[in-house]
């Protein structure tokens, strides 16, 4: 099966911006990094959302199991959120979100898992994908330990759904092709065990 998602692409990188410089002082957070919170928040959600709408069309436990972990992610960055005084801004509303472009991107995957159970396998993929590349680039944009940790960990959870999906997908006989971290890195990933990190 051909997996062809043209929808992401967007969502890349989308509160990341090179330009701005990354200042602090004490514990005070910059706008970029505030910025990659309450972004990664919503993320988050998408996950966790996306993946409970698989759960309920095709009674997978896998869709299940990883949603909790996802809603244990968001839980995470909302600690940090609260440590820092920043405003939440996501929705409590399932496949609700502030963020227009992942409410379009919510809507998008949600018609992909509407077409199989392979497609929502994929989607999976993609999103654990999207999460890994997003986080490797949110760390480069703080210099305060306890963010560092949280998104190390976020990270390591991600790599694990990564290799809970490829593994169901080859099951099937499906290969995913990775479309945001380089295949070098996903390779490393799925050819590794999984990991301890709480999730």
């Amino acid at each position: 099966m051909r997996f062809i998602l043209y929808l992401l692409v967007p969502v890349l990188f989308l509160s990341c911006d090179d330009s701005d410089e990354i200042t602090t002082i004490g514990d005070a957070l910059s706008a970029q990094e505030i910025e990659d919170l309450q972004f990664l928040r919503e993320e988050e959600k998408l996950a966790r959302d996306v993946y409970l709408y698989s759960y309920d069309l095709y009674g997978q436990s896998i869709f299940k199991n990883i949603s909790n972990s996802e809603q244990s992610h968001m839980d995470n960055v909302s600690v940090l959120m609260k440590k820092y005084n920043i405003s939440d801004i996501s929705s409590s509303e399932r496949g609700k979100f502030s963020n227009e472009t992942l409410q379009n991107l919510y809507t998008d995957l949600t018609a992909l898992v509407d077409k199989s159970i392979e497609d929502a396998l994929l989607v999976g993929a993609t999103i654990e994908d999207l999460d890994i590349n997003d986080l490797d680039h949110f760390i480069l944009n703080t210099s305060h330990q306890d963010i560092e940790e949280m998104y190390d960990l976020l990270n390591c959870g991600s790599r694990n759904h990564m290799r809970a999906y490829t593994n169901n997908l080859n099951n099937l006989g499906v290969e995913y092709t990775p479309q945001f971290i380089t295949l070098e890195a996903y390779n490393a990933i799925i050819n590794s065990s999984n990991e301890k990190c709480g999730n």
